[in-house]
C-alpha cells in the first residue's frame, strides 16, 4: 500500500500461457462430448482470476467442476419441468406450437407460442444472472477472505421484471433506472468478508452515458415516420444512422457506466473505487481481436480441413462405411475448428478488454482491507447451473 492509501488494479494475462489452456480444455471437452466443458470453465477462471492483482495481492476462484456439473444437471431437471408446465398451460388456453404451419393462423399461433414462451423463460433469465454473480463471488478470495452475495435471487428477479417492463414501456427511456437500481440490489447484498459494499450515486447520473443511445433511437424514430410519410430513401438513411449511432452508443454507454457505477461505490471502512476505461480503447480491442481471430482462425481452418479434403477425392466410389467414417471425421474437424475459435476468441477479444477494464480501476482506502475478517462459507446455491443450462454462461 503506498502512502495515499491506493492501489492500481492490474490485470497480468499472458496470451502465450491462456490459449494453450484454452484449447487444450477445449479439446478435452470435445473429446468427451461436452462433459469437460466444467472442469474446463474452472480451470480458465482459476488462471484468469489469479492474474488479477491489486498490490502483490491475486485473487484465487476455489469452485469446482464437479460442482458446477451437478448444478447444471439439477438446473436442467428443474427448467424441463418449469418449461412443460408452460407448454401444458398454452396448450390448455388454445394456444400450441406449430411445426409446419399451414395456414396464416398456424403461422401466427406458432410466433405467439414462441413469444409467450421466450416471456415465461425470462424471470428464469434474471434469476439465473443473480445466482451466477453469488456462486462466482461465493468461489472468489482475496487474501484468503471469502467474497459473499446474500440469497435474495427471487428480489431481483421481481425488480428485473419490473423494470425492464418499464424500460419497454417507456421505449428505452429508463434503460439508465434499469441499470442503476438492479446493479444498486446486487452490489447492496455483497460482502467481503465481514465488509458490505454499498452502491452510491443517482440513477439520473447515466444519462450522460446514456446520450448517444438517445441520439440513435431519436433517427431510428425519425426513420420510421419518413418511411410512413412515403420518404423511403431518407427513411433508409436515417435508418441506417440510428443504427450505427446507436450501437456505437451502447458501448459508450456500458464504458461510461461501468466509470460511474464503480466511482460510487463503497465498502464499509471508507474503501472506493475510481475507474477510468476508455470506450476508444475496448472498440479498438475489439475489432483488433477480431482482426487476429479471423487470420488465425482462417489458417487453422485451413490445417484443419486440408487432410479431410484430399479424403474427399472420389468419395462418391467409396464404401458405405468409409462415406461413414470421412462424414465423422468432418463432423469432429468441425467441433475442433470451433475450439480453436473459441480459444482465440478468449485470448485476443475477451482477455485483453477485461484487461482494460480491470485495469482502468484504482482502489482507495484500502487501508479498510486490514480490518476485514473471514466469513461463513456459502455452498454456492446452484453452481450457476441454471445460467449454463440457458446458455449465460458467458467468456469465463
Amino acid at each position: 500500500m503506498d502512502h495515499t492509501g491506493e492501489l492500481r488494479v492490474a490485470y497480468r494475462g499472458d496470451p502465450a500461457k491462456l490459449f494453450p489452456l484454452a484449447l487444450g480444455t477445449g479439446v478435452l471437452g470435445v473429446v468427451t462430448l461436452g462433459l469437460y466443458r466444467f472442469w474446463a470453465k474452472a480451470r480458465i477462471r482459476r488462471h484468469v482470476w489469479s492474474k488479477v492483482q491489486l498490490g502483490e495481492d491475486g485473487f484465487e476462484f476455489t469452485g469446482t467442476g464437479l460442482e458446477m456439473f451437478l448444478g447444471f444437471l439439477m438446473s436442467v431437471v428443474v427448467l424441463a419441468v418449469y418449461l412443460a408446465v408452460v407448454q401444458l398451460i398454452l396448450f390448455a388456453v388454445g394456444i400450441r406450437f406449430v411445426f409446419d404451419p399451414q395456414s396464416k393462423v398456424e403461422e401466427i399461433a406458432q410466433g405467439v407460442s414462441i413469444l409467450l414462451s421466450f416471456l415465461a423463460v425470462l424471470p428464469l433469465m434474471l434469476f439465473a444472472a443473480y445466482r451466477a454473480r453469488r456462486y462466482k463471488l461465493a468461489r472468489t478470495r482475496f487474501r484468503g477472505i471469502r467474497f459473499a452475495m446474500e440469497n435474495a435471487a427471487g428480489g431481483y428477479m421481481l425488480r428485473g421484471l419490473m423494470y425492464l417492463a418499464l424500460t419497454v414501456g417507456t421505449l428505452g427511456l429508463l434503460w439508465p433506472l434499469m441499470t442503476f437500481r438492479l446493479e444498486a440490489y446486487m452490489t447492496e447484498r455483497t460482502w467481503y468478508g465481514t465488509a458490505r459494499f454499498r452502491q452510491g450515486g443517482r440513477w439520473q447520473g447515466l444519462y450522460s452515458a446514456f446520450f448517444h443511445v438517445l441520439v440513435g433511437m431519436g433517427l431510428i424514430v425519425l426513420s420510421v415516420a419518413f418511411g410512413v410519410a412515403g420518404e423511403g430513401w431518407m427513411s433508409g438513411v436515417l435508418g441506417t444512422f440510428g443504427v450505427i449511432w446507436g450501437m456505437v452508443g451502447l458501448i459508450l454507454y456500458r464504458v461510461r457506466a461501468f466509470a460511474y457505477l464503480m466511482a460510487h461505490k463503497e465498502m464499509d471502512g471508507g474503501l472506493g473505487f475510481r475507474a477510468e476505461p476508455r470506450a476508444g480503447t475496448v472498440v479498438w480491442l475489439y475489432l483488433k481481436g477480431v482482426l487476429i481471430v479471423g487470420l488465425l482462425g482462417g489458417v487453422a481452418s485451413a490445417v484443419i480441413f486440408a487432410p479431410l479434403g484430399t479424403m474427399m477425392v472420389g468419395i462418391e466410389e467409396a464404401s458405405q462405411l468409409v462415406q461413414l467414417e470421412i462424414a465423422v471425421l468432418g463432423a469432429l474437424s468441425y467441433l475442433l475448428l470451433l475450439t480453436v475459435f473459441t480459444a482465440l476468441t478468449l485470448v485476443f477479444i475477451s482477455q485483453p478488454i477485461l484487461g482494460h477494464f480491470v485495469g482502468s480501476v484504482t482502489v482507495t482506502g484500502v487501508q479498510a482491507l486490514e480490518v476485514v475478517r473471514q466469513r461463513v462459507s456459502d455452498n454456492g446455491a446452484d453452481a450457476e447451473g441454471l445460467a449454463d443450462a440457458l446458455d449465460m454462461g458467458g467468456a469465463f
